[in-house]
């Protein structure tokens, strides 16, 4: 696999603990647990859905949904896979929440929205933000955390090939993007 130039080669993975999926101690609490992997799971999805704000949200909820069957996940052979899984559909649950919305008020909408470039973000928050959902998801798993394409595609809940596509489609639209000066 060729090396990305640019910001998103920066993105930490060298010393990613690539079996931290299995990484939960049997007997260990919920609290325990919620300490282990907030962090990491937060610092995630801040980058997969682009906003503090919603990743707080999905990272509660993901959270919520793992407590309330704590007595089941914390007996599974990998509960941060549980973990990631219930916050990426609860995440894909919210886009799909959002576009019907978005198709119901389509003509209370105003044509130009005035604050849409008001907010600026950093360099590779932008070229991710070009990417579909899947794609995002794809890339932050396999690049930023490290993880393979097989323990990808268990935490996001698709086939080892599915991600390998998507990783490799993001790949090629970052790449293009970066000589884009826009």
């Amino acid at each position: 696999m060729r090396a990305m130039n640019g910001p998103l080669h920066a993105l930490p993975n060298d010393d990613v603990d690539r079996d931290h999926a299995r990484a939960v101690s049997v007997g260990a609490t919920f609290e325990e647990f919620f300490l282990d992997e907030r962090s990491r799971l937060f610092g995630m999805l801040i980058i997969v859905t682009g906003n503090r704000a919603e990743a707080e949200e999905v990272v509660q909820d993901a959270f919520l949904k793992v407590w309330e069957r704590w007595d089941r996940v914390a007996a599974m052979d990998e509960p941060v896979g549980f973990l990631y899984r219930t916050a990426f559909n609860l995440y894909r649950k919210r886009l799909r929440r959002a576009a019907v919305a978005i198709r119901k008020a389509v003509d209370l909408l105003p044509d130009v929205d005035e604050l849409r470039d008001v907010e600026t973000k950093d360099e590779a928050v932008r070229l991710l933000g070009r990417l579909t959902p899947r794609e995002r998801a794809a890339i932050v798993v396999t690049a930023y955390l490290g993880y393979s394409s097989e323990e990808a595609g268990r935490l996001l809940g698709i086939r080892a090939q599915t991600v390998r596509v998507l990783t490799s489609r993001a790949r090629a639209s970052l790449r293009a993007v970066e000589g884009d000066p826009s």
